[in-house]
């Protein structure tokens, strides 16, 4: 992978929210079809502008999409390019899929021969990147994971379910049913529980073509929920982030967490 684009991902896996910082999302090109076989695009970016391709292309090799009964299909014709990433996903069966890129790593920061230094990769790669001289060593691990829903049909939950690892979204109004003016419900977890005090920021697309970024903010109760209300429609971005110190590689003493989701909100 490309030095910049890895120091992009690291820096959007552990940086805190904020309407400036580079996105990573998911867009399917539609989000509730009906048919014997559709088919969806989707498009994966890191941009400046939501939805916008003007940055790196999301890498796609953990990408996992979950079909209504709960198998694994494959996505086609998967392509990464400069700017996008892309692949289509044919809708043999009628219900709910999640298409998700889970992620997790370690980001690691050194001074060597006076020089400061960064990598980003798998845990058990990091012992060997560290020079032996270096200085200032400092250690994160990174659980990162990108969602986005779409259905066939009726909607169902079975793909829905977790998997107790870093955060996840339960939500308890279905996303492929929003609409401008009803309130959409949703339950974060962290490893598989309900967390409160998780801070949340919703962005409708096309930030490009105004001033404000018209952010929505949100923060999960005690049973790890939040309630959005939508007034336009349109492709909504949803972040949020956490740290602690659960790491599970040694060398590490900070563990970032992170979650984005895209929503499609439909006209009344």
């Amino acid at each position: 992978m490309p030095r910049p684009l890895i120091l992009a991902i690291a820096l959007v896996l552990v940086s805190p929210l904020t309407a400036n910082a580079h996105k990573m999302w998911l867009l399917p090109s539609d989000t509730v079809l009906s048919g014997s076989e559709p088919l969806i695009t989707v498009d994966g970016a890191i941009s400046n502008d939501l939805f916008y391709f003007n940055h790196h292309a999301l890498p796609l090799d953990t990408l996992v999409i979950t079909a209504p009964d709960g198998s694994q299909v494959e996505g086609e014709s998967k392509a990464m390019l400069k700017y996008r990433s892309v692949f289509d996903v044919p809708l043999r069966q009628k219900g709910t899929y999640k298409i998700a890129v889970p992620r997790s790593g370690v980001f690691a920061s050194w001074e060597a021969d006076g020089k400061p230094q960064r990598w980003r990769g798998a845990a058990k790669d990091v012992a060997a990147k560290i020079p032996a001289n270096a200085e200032k060593v400092e250690v994160s691990e990174t659980v990162g994971r990108i969602e986005t829903f779409v259905t066939n049909g009726a909607p169902s939950d079975r793909a829905l379910q977790t998997t107790g690892k870093g955060i996840e979204l339960i939500p308890l109004t279905h996303p492929n049913d929003l609409y401008v003016g009803s309130k959409g419900r949703f339950r974060l977890l962290v490893d598989g529980k309900p967390t409160g005090e998780l801070k949340i920021e919703m962005v409708r697309g096309g930030t490009r073509y105004r001033d404000s970024q018209d952010e929505i903010h949100a923060t999960t109760d005690t049973n790890g929920e939040f309630e959005v209300e939508f007034k336009e429609p349109g492709m909504y971005w949803m972040e949020t982030s956490t740290s602690d110190a659960k790491t599970t590689v040694s060398q590490a003493k900070t563990r970032y967490l992170s979650y984005t989701a895209t929503f499609e909100v439909l006209p009344k």
